[in-house]
């Protein structure tokens, strides 16, 4: 009896893991329609390709390495001995779902990642070097830095930011506003600053010239994917569902992190009214993903209204950081940096006010250890493509536009004039 009652639990344990990582899949297509969205139309093709490639790249490099050194004893997996019956090497107790499951939840994860860095390097990168930093991205950096967090590694041998009872500096971080969302920012932001802006994005005197999206529903439904896919990336991570506990866990984080994210919206739409006397809806999708990220660090101890609040507040966070990153000239034509860097931050320092297990010091040295090593790491990637192939096309391919320049086809032929 107690064998068949492990079975079953097994059973929907496993599907409740791929039904959610199915989910967080789905965020790719929400980045595509996203980034789409906010891009010229002469640059949606490039857009589009870099984001379906990135997943295809990452999903690869997951498998050959970075799987492996994510957590320790991982390489187990690729000689598929015994993986039916072993725990998950990620767990900290023996799992009671597949590790199969579990690679493939986690891969979905460093898709993400990387998805963050796509939006931000827009419109003026080369397809070929943006893809090349994906391999070492999700290869390399994120899984060494995964290592660190989730992994329960010690940093470089040095100190662990793990459970203060092990010694370590008590990080919390629920489903990832740092691990995955500021992480992806930070190489984000490493790329932009090498890259440079778009040009006639800022002017000689100083001024900030907008540079509109061609397709604000397509923007608008990639908002709304992305929402629904982070049920997946929030309540997956619970990683479990077949018992009473595991159950009312899941419910109360799909309710969080639907509550931060209307908050988020509603946080930001009422900021840019009071600072545009319009109503901008880039900043109310901006706004939404802020209130998902911002909870991402943990849903699963604020009660409903601490939720929205959270979500709140970090709505009007990214509506200040979108407008302080361009008094700064750092051009991100979707404000991922703002949406994932800052008010992943938000949400990672955030967390000790509602969960007692966590500590202000532990939040920002675990903060401060995934940028430093994530924006570093990738600076010298960068630096390097820079220095073999370049990364930024020709005055001329960003003015006719990167569709044609590095894909050699446009996404809207029919509205060319010839």
């Amino acid at each position: 009896m107690e064998n068949q009652i492990f079975e079953l639990q097994y059973a929907m344990d496993t599907f409740y893991f791929l039904v959610c990582g199915a989910l967080v899949m789905w965020m790719a297509a929400g980045f595509a329609m996203l980034e789409a969205g906010l891009v010229r139309s002469k640059n949606t093709t490039e857009i589009l390709t870099k984001n379906i490639a990135l997943y295809a790249i990452s999903c690869t490099m997951y498998l050959i390495c970075g799987y492996a050194i994510m957590y320790k004893g991982a390489a187990d997996f690729f000689f598929l001995s015994g993986i039916v019956a072993d725990g998950v090497t990620g767990a900290e107790d023996p799992a009671t779902y597949s590790p199969s499951a579990d690679f493939f939840f986690q891969v979905v994860f460093v898709a993400t990642a990387m998805s963050i860095v796509s939006g931000a390097v827009a419109e003026r990168m080369k397809l070929w070097a943006f893809l090349a930093f994906a391999v070492v991205m999700t290869g390399v950096i994120y899984p060494l830095e995964g290592s660190w967090t989730w992994g329960g590694e010690s940093v470089f041998g040095l100190f662990s930011l793990g459970d203060t009872a092990d010694g370590g500096f008590g990080f919390k971080d629920f489903a990832g506003s740092g691990i995955v969302h500021m992480a992806g920012a930070s190489a984000a932001l490493a790329g932009v600053i090498l890259l440079g802006a778009r040009k006639g994005k800022y002017g000689k005197n100083g001024e900030v010239n907008a540079i509109p999206g061609a397709n604000l529903p397509m923007a608008t439904l990639g908002t709304f994917i992305l929402w629904m896919g982070w049920f997946g990336f929030n309540g997956g991570s619970v990683l479990a569902l077949a018992s009473t506990e595991s159950a009312n866990s899941v419910a109360v984080v799909f309710m969080n992190t639907n509550a931060a994210a209307a908050g988020g919206l509603i946080g930001a739409l009422l900021f840019a009214r009071i600072l545009f006397k319009k109503a901008d809806l880039t900043m109310a999708l901006n706004g939404a993903l802020a209130g998902l990220v911002a909870i991402t660090a943990e849903p699963s101890t604020p009660t409903p209204l601490q939720a929205t609040l959270i979500g709140l507040i970090g709505g009007i966070i990214v509506v200040a950081a979108i407008l302080t990153l361009d008094k700064l000239k750092l051009d991100d034509p979707v404000g991922a940096i703002s949406v994932h860097g800052v008010v992943g931050l938000f949400g990672l320092l955030v967390v000790p006010a509602t969960n007692g297990d966590a500590t202000l010091l532990g939040q920002l040295v675990g903060a401060l250890t995934i940028f430093v090593w994530v924006f570093g790491a990738s600076f010298l990637t960068w630096l390097v493509l820079k220095a073999v192939m370049g990364i930024r096309v020709t005055e001329e391919e960003e003015y006719e536009g990167v569709d044609l320049a590095e894909c050699g086809m446009e996404a809207y032929p029919e509205f060319t004039n010839k």
